[in-house]
């Protein structure tokens, strides 16, 4: 399915085939299509580069598509990264976590630092950490294929 190029978001790099792709929904995925380009929040002189999910349900493109800029792509990048190296030894904790310090780490980033921390003001946070961690877990194939392919082609650029 081609990505539409005549909306806000206009496409310079695509991945049409995402839904083949696209983790465990693969095959049956409403996410059709990544993009790279110039974002829809442009004004004129000004111009940011954005990341897109783009959504179809099967009968047109959802408004639940998400374009989000690059640098946030890249938090939510490092934040899956240090949450996963976090739930490496989480194990040792009861409760997956120390109740007494839920922060787990101050990623530093622009002068100041993203705090990484247990949620918990959820307040089933006891029950959510397990069934998060089992998830990851359950993902851990498919999530460690990216991992490796994104360390290579950062080891490739010079990282």
């Amino acid at each position: 399915m081609k990505i539409p190029t005549s909306l806000k978001h206009k496409p310079v790099i695509v991945v049409e085939n995402y839904e083949n792709v696209d983790g465990r929904y693969a095959y049956h995925s409403d996410a059709k299509g990544l993009s790279l380009g110039l974002a829809q929040w442009n004004d004129r002189g000004k111009v940011d580069i954005s990341a897109k999910v783009w959504r179809h349900t099967g009968e047109k493109w959802s408004r639940q598509s998400e374009e989000l800029p690059l640098h946030r792509v890249l938090d939510l990048a490092i934040l899956v990264s240090r949450s996963l190296l976090y739930f490496q030894d989480a194990y040792r904790y009861e409760h997956l976590y120390d109740k007494d310090k839920p922060v787990i780490d101050r990623v530093g980033l622009q002068g100041d630092a993203m705090t990484v921390a247990v949620c918990t003001d959820n307040e089933k946070i006891d029950e959510d950490i397990k069934l998060f961690s089992q998830a990851l877990s359950q993902d851990g194939e498919l999530i460690g294929e990216r991992l490796r392919t994104l360390a290579r082609i950062l080891k490739e650029m010079g990282y």
